[in-house]
């Protein structure tokens, strides 16, 4: 019962760490209109200063662990850290075209819960499908007017990053014996490298650096609660949370860039955080619910264990 216990918190843990990954990552639009960079130059600095945040924080949990977290990657980690990158890289190049990017990333609840069946049979909730419908729907409200004005390459890259994003979310849950931050800092890092090989990353304003540090800052501190809450819950479920992120970018546009979105966007923003937050409450309160429900079983188990504890006492 206890682990029922210990389940019920972890669950929830992951919930509240995707839901604020999803609010940090919603910062990417904001931040990459206000800077005036190509797409890799972005990448560089993002890869760069990412890395070496998600480096630290391995470093210090490793320090609080007293070194018993491994930094070796082995073929699973490596191949978790070149996968995240390509699949950052087919998001950033989506952008380059014209595509319809929001509506074909919002399938990801629904491509992450096939894969994850298909590879490592994890089984799925009606209830999470459900609300991944509802959020697709307000998604398709929130793109309306654009959709079918999408480049059929840039789409296709964008369709690739839904698949990719799938493919990382079903690994980090299923090497959870793998350092999987740490191949997070290490697919940064090669991000980096690409960028540093093919782009200008040095030809910015003073005023860019400092929005690239940010939003290096942002990309690492998004990273670490999206990698920690993932292996907590089931990877359809970390899908669902992550759609959060389109309306956040949108509330996010308005706050800092003053752009005041159409009736379609609020109403579809609106679906979208509506299904995924309900889904997200229900799970909350059946897990209380849980708890509560063991709390008196396991005083009672622990009352027994001293009532025998004093018997055993009393024979000697």
């Amino acid at each position: 019962m206890s682990g029922t216990v210990e389940s019920a918190r972890e669950r929830t843990l992951g919930i509240i760490l995707v839901s604020a990954s999803a609010a940090v990552f919603g910062l990417t639009g904001v931040l990459t209109k206000s800077i005036h960079a190509d797409p890799l130059t972005i990448t560089c600095w993002r890869g760069f200063v990412g890395s070496i945040l998600i480096s630290l924080y391995v470093l210090w949990r490793r320090q609080r662990s007293g070194g018993r977290d491994s930094l070796r990657l082995g073929w699973r980690g490596w191949l978790l850290a070149i996968e995240g990158a390509l699949a950052s890289i087919a998001f950033i190049s989506a952008f380059t075209f014209v595509a319809n990017v929001a509506i074909i990333y919002a399938t990801a609840p629904f491509v992450t819960a096939l894969l994850a069946f298909m590879l490592v049979r994890e089984p799925f909730r009606l209830q999470t499908l459900a609300a991944a419908a509802v959020s697709l729907c307000g998604v398709a409200i929130m793109v309306w007017s654009g959709f079918g004005t999408g480049h059929l390459f840039g789409d296709g890259l964008a369709l690739l990053m839904t698949i990719g994003s799938a493919l990382y979310m079903i690994m980090v849950r299923a090497f959870r014996d793998t350092p999987v931050v740490w191949a997070g800092a290490v697919s940064a890092f090669l991000l980096f490298v690409l960028g540093w090989l093919i782009a200008e990353p040095l030809a910015v304003s003073a005023w860019d650096a400092v929005l690239l540090a940010t939003f290096g800052a942002s990309f690492a501190l998004a990273s670490i609660l999206w990698t920690e809450g993932t292996r907590l819950i089931p990877a359809a479920e970390s899908g669902l949370l992550g759609s959060a992120e389109v309306p956040f970018a949108i509330l996010f546009a308005f706050l800092f860039l003053a752009e005041i979105p159409p009736a379609a966007s609020m109403l579809g923003g609106a679906i979208v955080l509506c299904a995924v937050f309900a889904h997200a409450g229900r799970d909350w309160l059946m897990a209380r619910q849980r708890a509560e429900d063991a709390g008196p079983i396991l005083a009672a188990s622990e009352g027994e264990l001293a009532v025998r504890s004093r018997e055993v006492r009393s024979s000697k």
